[in-house]
């Protein structure tokens, strides 16, 4: 497949989810009194009525208050969404075996802080995708030390020991059996440009978790890095 119309599979894929994630802001599925679970089921079925999605390459994710201090990896126990928290999703919703990886997060009320955390979001993650873009021999581990450093900038620590990954054709492929060389991460030490072992180009979604442990709030933004 030409490397043009794999990076348009992709992007057409994180265009569906973020329609997916619009139309759940205006159908306000994220409210106060419903569980992170039950949030979790109606972005599902509405994922499938609206957009055909039958399955999604990684497990769903809603994080309400100290939740959002948890990253991926972890599975922290059901919470109920209250009338002053902030709230992250992070889904993989496959469309025609495409995978999409999109992150955002939400407030609920009108505290300044949380307002700040969410909208310092896009703004690493900008700075971020433009470090990557501006060093085309970029490893993972230097990519990761500077998303690091801008989270700090702006006076949040990262939540995370890794800042994103591969992404592709589902199931995606991996470049290597080392798993560090597929995140970017400390220890990444290989050139992000470089080519799978079918001699494809890779691509790459960047993670942006900033949390701030004294006030038991973090907030998570993702998308696709390459393309």
């Amino acid at each position: 497949m030409q490397e043009d119309a794999r990076a348009a599979g992709l992007l057409e894929a994180q265009g569906k989810a973020a329609q997916l994630f619009a139309a759940v802001e205006e159908r306000s599925l994220i409210r106060a009194g419903a569980t992170e679970l039950e949030v979790q089921h109606g972005i599902r079925d509405l994922a499938a009525d609206l957009l055909g999605v039958e399955k999604h390459w990684h497990k769903r994710i809603v994080r309400a208050g100290t939740n959002t201090l948890e990253p991926y990896q972890e599975n922290p126990p059901d919470l109920v969404i209250e009338a002053d928290d902030i709230v992250f999703l992070d889904f993989g919703p496959v469309f025609e075996e495409w995978e999409a990886d999109f992150g955002r997060t939400y407030v609920l009320g009108d505290d300044p802080v949380k307002h700040k955390l969410r909208d310092d979001l896009p703004v690493v993650f900008e700075a971020g995708k433009q470090y990557f873009r501006s060093r085309p021999e970029i490893t993972g581990e230097e990519l990761y030390d500077e998303v690091v450093r801008l989270a700090s900038e702006r006076g949040w620590a990262f939540g995370n020991y890794h800042c994103g990954h591969l992404v592709g054709e589902f199931p995606h492929v991996t470049l290597d059996e080392q798993r560090t060389h597929n995140l970017i991460t400390r220890g990444s030490t290989k050139p992000m440009r470089r080519l799978d072992r079918d001699g494809k180009k890779p691509h790459w979604i960047l993670e942006v978790h900033l949390v701030e442990r004294g006030r038991q709030i973090g907030g998570f933004y993702e998308e696709l890095l390459t393309v």
